[in-house]
């Protein structure tokens, strides 16, 4: 995967992460945009992420956002931490510590 697909995918994820922010705003709304949000998330985490760690993602991303003040967790940021970061096969920290 290329550099500008990998930030990209990390703008797109803050951006969703806050669009699943905009509940807090009105209180009494929280209920309604959280019933739609839940599972667009999740569709938009499976396409965001491939294969199993994407289906894993999408049922946390879909939890996270049907249950109540749980939407304070980053879900599509921490997803796309550790995917780049935590679990990359090109990352240098690994690199570093096997050698």
């Amino acid at each position: 995967m290329n550099k500008e697909n990998k930030y990209l995918k990390l703008l797109l994820g803050i951006v969703f992460d806050l669009i699943g922010y905009v509940s807090f705003i009105i209180p009494w709304f929280a209920e309604i945009t959280d019933v739609i949000w839940a599972p667009v998330s999740a569709y938009l985490m499976t396409r965001m992420y491939k294969g199993k760690k994407g289906k894993v993602a999408a049922v946390v991303s879909f939890v996270e956002e049907a249950l109540p003040w749980l939407d304070i967790i980053p879900t599509f940021t921490l997803m796309w931490i550790y995917t780049y970061v935590i679990s990359s096969e090109n990352n240098d920290v690994k690199k570093t510590i096997e050698v």
